[in-house]
């Protein structure tokens, strides 16, 4: 399984905590997760990815490596949303996700069928 992980945006702490909220209650939620973080540092995306439940079936060495891979490759756009984060102020959260990519396929599939 190959795993992909990206910066999504900023948010409102509120609004981030909704947004689960209504995709727990979707049972179609499969192989995405959505994590939000205080800081943008590699040890808290590190830290962030230990929350995905275990039932995922993820291959969690390989999730951590595609973070740090992340990490190493994008230091423009980890400087960018640092910076993002810290204008938008103290009650806002880093918005990241962490997907197997047939999963993120098929979940852009859905989107656009709608």
């Amino acid at each position: 399984m190959k795993y992909t992980f990206d910066i999504v945006g900023v948010s409102p702490l509120l609004q981030f905590f909704n947004h689960e909220q209504h995709i727990w209650q979707q049972s179609s939620r499969q192989g995405v997760e959505y994590l939000g973080m205080h800081t943008c540092t590699l040890d808290t995306f590190l830290k962030s990815v230990e929350s995905v439940p275990p039932q995922r079936g993820w291959n969690m060495d390989r999730v951590v490596d595609t973070v740090i891979k992340f990490w190493l490759n994008n230091s423009d756009s980890i400087r960018y949303w640092k910076i993002s984060l810290s204008n938008a102020g103290k009650d806002n959260l880093l918005v990241t996700r962490l997907a197997d990519i047939t999963a993120l396929q098929a979940e852009f599939e859905s989107l656009l069928d709608k």
